[in-house]
């Protein structure tokens, strides 16, 4: 049975004064727990990973599995370019709770990150890692995109178990779905094509929008389980202009302006990021209060 079967959000990470603020992040883990997410992703792109100190990391990864429900899964962000790095981060969030780690494509040397390379990348981690490794490919960020033929070779390592593929190409997420076994679990990236995703062999999601219309989310993939598909693609259709504002038009500031509209704490971006400017809060809030979410 699916393990990763379900919505989880990549939350963002609070900070006050530029401080990791744990009592915010628990005013969120409150509000979170009652809707019927499956887990929840610390360190992603939209937890502002890149930004966090190694000792913040391991605070926040630790935090989360406190707030969270017993019930829900603690996915980690742990790649980085080195191999010995993403090991040493990944067992050591393995020790205080994570469930699995995500790990990121490396990609300075992008030119060089073929085939082979990632290969042996993938295989190191997951070899010397004590929880199982979820692929994150995600090349808007990265500039490195995983090919089928790579997908389908890590997948046959017994420690990797999944990957969250962060593209609305349907075209790659079919043949991720359908070139690897039956438990390697295929995770919708974006929120955008959810529904598409979830139709598509997509087991679950890690997707933005799940911070700010969690049970919104959770119900798309519930009306395809129970084959609801227009009920699922009616909401599909109406979170998309949301959907499009937290992600490629205002990204991470727009995602914690989002969650301050809405009751959560969402804060400031860390520098270098910039907070939404007043203007793009009022269409923010207009998006918001077309889109109706329940909180």
């Amino acid at each position: 049975m699916s393990k990763l079967n379900g919505i989880f959000p990549p939350i963002p990470t609070p900070f006050i004064s530029d401080e990791l603020s744990l009592v915010k992040l628990e005013h969120n883990f409150i509000k979170w727990n009652t809707t019927g997410l499956h887990g929840y992703v610390v360190m992603g792109s939209n937890g502002e990973g890149v930004f966090l100190t190694p000792e913040e990391k391991l605070r926040l990864t630790e935090a989360a599995k406190k707030f969270a429900s017993p019930d829900k899964l603690i996915i980690a962000g742990t790649g980085s370019e080195s191999i010995r790095e993403t090991i040493s981060l990944t067992n050591q969030v393995a020790d205080i709770g994570a469930d699995y780690a995500l790990v990121l494509t490396p990609s300075y040397y992008k030119s060089e990150m073929k085939h082979e390379s990632l290969i042996l990348y993938f295989t190191r981690v997951a070899e010397a890692s004590k929880i199982p490794v979820i692929l994150y490919n995600v090349p808007k960020f990265t500039g490195v995109d995983l090919t089928a033929d790579t997908v389908a070779r890590l997948a046959e390592h017994p420690n990797i178990v999944g990957i969250k593929n962060s593209t609305e190409n349907i075209r790659q997420l079919i043949e991720f779905a359908s070139g690897t076994p039956d438990d390697f679990e295929v995770l919708v990236g974006t929120a955008s094509i959810l529904y598409n995703g979830l139709t598509s062999g997509a087991t679950g999601a890690i997707v933005a929008l799940a911070n700010v219309a969690p049970r919104e989310c959770v119900q798309i993939q519930t009306h395809v389980k129970s084959k609801n598909y227009f009920e699922a693609l009616a909401l599909q259709q109406k979170t998309i202009p949301l959907n499009k504002l937290i992600t490629t038009q205002y990204g991470v500031a727009g995602l914690k302006a989002a969650m301050d509209m809405l009751g959560y704490f969402g804060g400031e971006p860390r520098a270098p990021l910039l907070p939404l400017s007043d203007e793009a809060k009022i269409d923010l809030k207009n998006v918001l209060d077309r889109t109706e979410i329940y909180t």
